[in-house]
């Protein structure tokens, strides 16, 4: 008896590792084939930047295809989040060739997007695949989701301790069992290396300077962590009503035809190229030179101007962009160093977005060493619990501390009204 009961281990076990092995390489080459394609499109538009002109009927044919082929997937990583928290049925293979065909649109033409949305989006719907093929029950299915969500998020940014935080984070450790933790740290790994076998590099960003913390500095990170918090409110609050704004428009095809005009003029006007695509030459010149006070305000706008409008991307390295110009315009007015600076805002912005502190400070500390990790965690924590309660996933549910304190946030007004 217990023989058998060891041997159904080691068999369920094995099973598990090879289901990784296929979700962590297959999400991984998705991500890795992303990145180089990301890669060659900034360059391109780089040299032809009239391309813009374009972006409306780069739109057109983003609409139509999810208006005639993608209607099931459209709802991107909150349908992710939907089938983990309610399982109906397997979500569609066809949501990864989509949003990845509908991304490389989107920053072929200039918009302001990210690519964050699309791994986590392809992973996702590799890893749900296998729900079938393995004959997996609801329970199980949620584990597939997470390990997608993880090898996704690890392979696009090259930071596997925080795609597996963050995979769990997000669905706020709902129904998590040691099973899909272990496994998600394992997938996540595995996602990572794949990317490193087919040679694709990640973007590598350094804080040389990191002083010791005291409370004179502390004085000065909290109300700078509360503005990283509240430019995350205003980006989730800007998506949403762009989005809400488009949805007016009965056509859905002609939402991002319409969007696509109205950003091509705007940037034709404002006489700059910097906020299109992911902006990365941006976020990697804000570690080392002041950025314009503006900066974090304009890719506010223009991404979720352009996410509303029904473009495909993500908006987690938009937020970073956000954040390291944000942190690194403070430079002028903080006494502190601006790499570091640049370098909170760039994960606290995220961490107020998505509600994922913990995997925000993991990852800041992967990105930018272990000695930053203070700092990091402070802002990320403090930006997390000014961000407000609404955030870019509109089918996060967000639970924990923060959820506790505006519910009784909202009874006290409640009761004084």
């Amino acid at each position: 008896m217990i023989l058998e009961k060891i041997k159904n281990t080691i068999l369920l076990s094995l099973k598990w590792i090879f289901i990784c092995l296929l979700i962590g390489f297959l999400s991984g080459s998705a991500s890795a084939f992303l990145l180089v394609a990301l890669e060659w499109v900034a360059n391109f538009r780089g040299l032809n930047s009239s391309i813009i002109w374009l972006l409306p009927i780069g739109g057109l044919l983003i609409g139509l295809g999810y208006h005639y082929y993608g209607s099931s997937v459209v709802k991107g990583n909150n349908l992710l989040l939907e089938e983990y928290e309610t399982p109906k049925k397997t979500i569609p293979l066809k949501m990864a060739p989509l949003v990845l065909l509908g991304t490389i649109i989107t920053h072929l033409f200039g918009g302001s997007a990210g690519r964050e949305g699309t791994a986590v989006q392809m992973g996702g719907a590799i890893a749900d695949q296998f729900t079938a093929i393995f004959k997996l029950d609801d329970s199980d299915r949620k584990t597939l989701i997470i390990l997608g969500i993880s090898a996704g998020f690890a392979s696009v940014f090259g930071t596997p301790l925080a795609g597996a935080l963050f995979a769990l984070e997000v669905l706020y450790f709902s129904k998590v069992n040691y099973k899909s933790m272990v496994l998600s740290f394992l997938v996540a790994f595995i996602a990572y290396y794949t990317v490193e076998v087919w040679k694709v590099n990640h973007t590598h960003y350094s804080i040389p300077v990191v002083p010791k913390l005291n409370l004179n500095i502390l004085l000065w990170i909290i109300p700078i962590s509360v503005l990283f918090g509240l430019s995350a409110m205003l980006f989730s609050r800007s998506t949403h009503y762009w989005g809400t704004l488009f949805s007016k428009i009965k056509y859905p095809p002609f939402r991002p035809f319409i969007g696509g005009i109205l950003f091509a003029v705007a940037i034709y006007f404002i006489g700059t190229t910097k906020y299109l695509g992911l902006g990365v030459p941006i976020i990697v010149e804000s570690f080392s030179k002041p950025s314009e006070y503006y900066d974090f305000l304009a890719k506010i706008v223009f991404t979720g101007f352009i996410l509303g409008a029904g473009f495909k991307g993500g908006e987690v390295t938009p937020l970073f962009f956000i954040g390291a110009t944000l942190g690194s315009a403070l430079s002028l007015v903080v006494p502190l160093p601006i790499a570091l600076l640049a370098g909170m805002g760039f994960v606290a912005v995220f961490s107020g977005a998505t509600h994922t502190p913990i995997a925000c400070t993991i990852m800041g500390m992967e990105l930018f060493g272990i000695q930053s990790g203070p700092y990091i965690g402070i802002a990320c924590f403090i930006a997390y619990f000014s961000s407000g309660s609404i955030g870019i996933y509109h089918s996060q549910i967000v639970k924990g501390a923060k959820y506790h304190l505006y519910q009784k946030l909202k009874r006290k007004k409640m009761d004084n009204f």
